[in-house]
């Protein structure tokens, strides 16, 4: 069993910046796929990005170039770096945990994760 628990998320104006926590449990943090999801009200939970076993890492369009994961496996934590924020980056944020997967147009679906956190609130005023 695998808990995450996210944390960084705030209020933020248009053009900032903010760096998502993400701490996990058990000793086994670097053999899991790590993603980040968003869900905004009234929407379905989409897809941010992914950071394989291997260190490769994968970025929703809407995200590319302003949003950066990176893992800690020493302290079995993962980040998201989001920088020029735009209002439409408001959602809430959630952390996910997988096995490492060869078909890399799996990681943009929720059902693959195995593992969730609870969600960190991120608003970005214009």
């Amino acid at each position: 069993q695998v808990q995450l628990v996210e944390s960084g998320g705030g209020l933020v104006q248009a053009g900032g910046s903010l760096r998502l926590s993400c701490a996990t449990s058990g000793r086994t943090f670097s053999r899991y796929s790590m993603a980040w999801f968003r869900q905004a009200p009234g929407k379905e939970r989409e897809f941010v990005g992914v950071q394989r076993v291997s260190g490769i890492t994968y970025y929703a369009d809407s995200v590319k170039g302003r949003f950066t994961i990176s893992r800690d496996n020493d302290k079995n934590t993962v980040y998201l770096q989001m920088n020029s924020l735009k209002p439409e980056d408001t959602a809430v944020y959630y952390c996910a945990a997988t096995g490492d997967i060869s078909a890399n147009y799996l990681y943009i679906r929720v059902e693959v994760y195995n593992y969730w956190g609870q969600g960190t609130q991120v608003t970005v005023s214009s």
